[in-house]
This record gives C-alpha cells, sequence and structure tokens, in this order.
C-alpha cells in the first residue's frame, strides 16, 4: 500500500539524512521532529502560518500524537524548514510513482502498450521579494507592472493522471530546454505528446538517440518539406529531416548531415484548419494515420493539470518567500497532486460502476477531495491506521461525484494572465479563513 511505503520512509533516518543539509541537523529531539515537519508541510499550508501550524497541533491531539500543551513557534518553522531540502518531495513523488506503477498492470492504462506522457509548460506568479528578483528575474506586462514570474514544465501521465517530473526556474529557460531534462525520466516505453512551441531538430534527435517515440504538432511552415507535405494530397508521408538551423553545433552529437526519418500526418479539424504532427511512429500498417487525431488530443489532460495545479492546490499561495520555501511549497504540491489521482483513481472506478446505468459516467469531485484530504493528510502519514482514514474518506467522495459530459468545449482566454497588475497573492497577507 502506498501510504504505509511513504509512513516507513517518513520514519526513517536514511531519509532525513538524505534530505537535511548538515549532519547536526534533526540530531536533538525537538517540538516539530523531522516526520512531522514534513507532514506538516504537505498538509496544503495556504493560510496564515500562525493558523495552520495552530490546526496542525489540533489534528494532532485530536488522534492522540502529542500532548495538549504542545506548541509550535511560526518561528521554530520557519527556522527548521530551512534544514530540509526541497529534493525530499521529489524523491518522494518518485517512490509513490514507482509504487504506482509496479506490480499494479490492471490499474494502468496504456494506450497500444505505451504509457502515453505529455509535457508542457506555463508560468506562475512569485512573489516579489530582493532575493526572488535576483533569481528569476523581473517581467512587465502591457501595462508596466513588475513582476516575478517563473516557469514551469511538467511532464504528465495523461492517461493516468500522474506526474512523472516537474519544474520551476526562471521565465527566460525555454521551455523546449526544459522538455529535453524530462526524457531522464522517460523510456522506450513511453510515448510524448507535444504541442506545436516544441518541435525543434535537437529535441527530434534527443527522442531518436534515447529510443523514445513521441508526437509533435508543428507549425505548417515549419520547413520547406512541412509546407510541400500541406499542399499534396497525401494524408501521411515519412520523410528525412535535417538539421536546419544556423548555431554552431560542436556541443551536439549530430552534424549538418545528419538527418532523422520522420513521419508527417495531416489533421483536420471541425472548423476545416489542417494540423500537422510529426511522430516517431513511422510504422503505417501498425499504426494507422486515422488514430493520431485521437491520441494528439489527449494531451489536453496536461492543461486541465494546471487548472487543478493552480486553482485547486493554490501553488502560488507560497508558505514563504525565500526561493527555498518557493521551490518546497512547489515540489510539495507535485507530491500531494499524484497522491490525491492515486487515492481517487480506484474511488473513481466504484463510482463509474455505481453509475454505469445512468446517462453519464461519473467521477470524484476533485475539488471536495482536495478539501476532505487537508488535514487528513496528518492522519494518513503519522497514524498508524491510515486504512480507516481512507475508508472514511471513500464514503463521503462516494457521496459527491460529477458527471463526465462528453465533447464539452470552453473558449480559451489566451490573454487571462497578461493584463494581471500584481501577484495573487501580496507579501504582507495570507488568508486567515
Amino acid at each position: 500500500m502506498i501510504i504505509e511505503v511513504v509512513q516507513r520512509v517518513l520514519n526513517s533516518d536514511e531519509l532525513k539524512n538524505s534530505f537535511r543539509f548538515k549532519e547536526s541537523d534533526f540530531t536533538r529531539e525537538r517540538k516539530q521532529p523531522f516526520n512531522e515537519l514534513i507532514v506538516f508541510m504537505m498538509n496544503f499550508v495556504r493560510k496564515s502560518l500562525q493558523i495552520e501550524i495552530i490546526n496542525f497541533l489540533e489534528v494532532m491531539k485530536k488522534i492522540g500524537l502529542c500532548s495538549s500543551d504542545k506548541t509550535i513557534t511560526k518561528s521554530a518553522f520557519v527556522q527548521n524548514r530551512k534544514k530540509v531540502k526541497p529534493e525530499i518531495f521529489k524523491f518522494l513523488l518518485s517512490l509513490i510513482n514507482k509504487e504506482f506503477y509496479t506490480d499494479n498492470d490492471e490499474n494502468v492504462r496504456l494506450w497500444n502498450g505505451f504509457r502515453l506522457l505529455s509535457v508542457d509548460g506555463s508560468r506562475i506568479t512569485l512573489p516579489i521579494t530582493k532575493e526572488l528578483k535576483k533569481i528569476y528575474g523581473i517581467f512587465k506586462n502591457q501595462n508596466a507592472a513588475e513582476l516575478i514570474i517563473g516557469r514551469v514544465s511538467v511532464l504528465y501521465d495523461v492517461l493516468n493522471s500522474i506526474i512523472i517530473d516537474g519544474i520551476l526556474v526562471p521565465s527566460h529557460i525555454g521551455e523546449p530546454q526544459l522538455a529535453l531534462s524530462h526524457l531522464e525520466h522517460c523510456t522506450k516505453n513511453d510515448l510524448i505528446i507535444y504541442d506545436r512551441g516544441y518541435p525543434s531538430f535537437d529535441l527530434i534527435y534527443e527522442h531518436i538517440r534515447r529510443e523514445i517515440n513521441y508526437i509533435i504538432r508543428c507549425k505548417i511552415d515549419f520547413n520547406w518539406q512541412v509546407k510541400e507535405f500541406v499542399l499534396s494530397k497525401e494524408e501521411t508521408r515519412i520523410i528525412d529531416l535535417k538539421y536546419g538551423g544556423h548555431k554552431s553545433l560542436k556541443s551536439k552529437s549530430y552534424n549538418k548531415n545528419t538527418s532523422v526519418k520522420v513521419r508527417l500526418i495531416k489533421v483536420k479539424l471541425s472548423t476545416g484548419e489542417i494540423e500537422i504532427l510529426m511522430t516517431s511512429l513511422i510504422d503505417i500498417e501498425k499504426y494507422k494515420t486515422n488514430i493520431f487525431k485521437e491520441v494528439y488530443f489527449k494531451r489536453w489532460g496536461v492543461e486541465t493539470y494546471y487548472d487543478i495545479f493552480k486553482n485547486k492546490l493554490q501553488v502560488e499561495n507560497f508558505s514563504g518567500y525565500s526561493d527555498l520555501a518557493i521551490q518546497q511549497d512547489f515540489n510539495c504540491a507535485l507530491f500531494v497532486s499524484n497522491l490525491q489521482a492515486i487515492i481517487i483513481k480506484e474511488m473513481n472506478e466504484e463510482a463509474q460502476e455505481k453509475h454505469k446505468e445512468c446517462k453519464y459516467q461519473y467521477k470524484i469531485n476533485n475539488n471536495i477531495s482536495f478539501g476532505l484530504l487537508k488535514d487528513r493528510i496528518v492522519e494518513l502519514f503519522l497514524n498508524e491506521s491510515p486504512e480507516v482514514v481512507l475508508d472514511k474518506m471513500k464514503r463521503l467522495l462516494i457521496q459527491n461525484v460529477i458527471p463526465i459530459r462528453p465533447n464539452r468545449q470552453f473558449k480559451r482566454q489566451m490573454d487571462k494572465y497578461r493584463t494581471r497588475k500584481k501577484p495573487i497573492i501580496t507579501k504582507n497577507f495570507k488568508r486567515s479563513l
């Protein structure tokens, strides 16, 4: 069971020793030991820190894990978090992912034998501090308002709603560069889908070199070969793609004469527009042309993940203003989002079975599931009987399902964030409710 695995690791000295900054950290008995500190940070710390600490202690007292007179100051928490590397949450993320994908074949959804992944980027607004200005730089929108913006990139399993990897960096680092870093977490059993901001010879070559398959949407004027294909009557064509840039290739493992085989595919939208996909799946008999439209649009799952990440998890509502706190909160949000996805996966299957005679399929309400996970995370990881907590959550969530309405479309608001004049959460204010 995934919860029990995390519980066991949280209580181990190995985890503490691996992710503390100094050997002297967490060596003395303190009011907030290492495992309680990590669980507190997992517990959606979105309100005023002191209110969150009071609430945490009340939960701990309720389940008999601390005395009624125990107190923790805001200062103590701030000092303790400085001793923890933010990579701890990436390690815990990889731990639950390994448990999910190992010996769980009947629950892992695949497409033609591939784990179907998608890479996408976004931007998040950070608090305005001198430290963050120096690290992330200053961004000015069209109203000349100064913002600090971080670039986020995630590698997402669109069929299983699982984050494989995520990164937060300064916004001047491009999405294609971040996509290359995600490949470290992929295997030849993965198929990665990219939108049209990603196609480049470098990215395609790296996929071929690592034997990782891909589908990339490209612009209709990407190069002369694509332009020629667009004007043809063919639905698919295999081409030899060469590097067409002008930058020095001294640091690359290919030269200007290197070529890779790429399959081009036309996809016709309901509006009549033509989109062009590039893919490494060049076996035309095995991968028929008509399957690519549907599989490409499955990448929409990563778009909806950002809605969960920003609006339901409120990732921009940070619990601190240092880069360390920002990275801790960001990595923690990735871990918690996967924990929630894994917990409700089985519940979704039960909800669909329960409503199989209804007009629509049903699923667990994501927003409510995050709300119910608040505080119960404390019980899940610090209580000896997490099964009881999960059973209670299951009963509540099954009662709060929503219908899945197919073919719903919403107009995308491209300028939604461009006129923002200040961060969503100001530096000197935290919600008390």
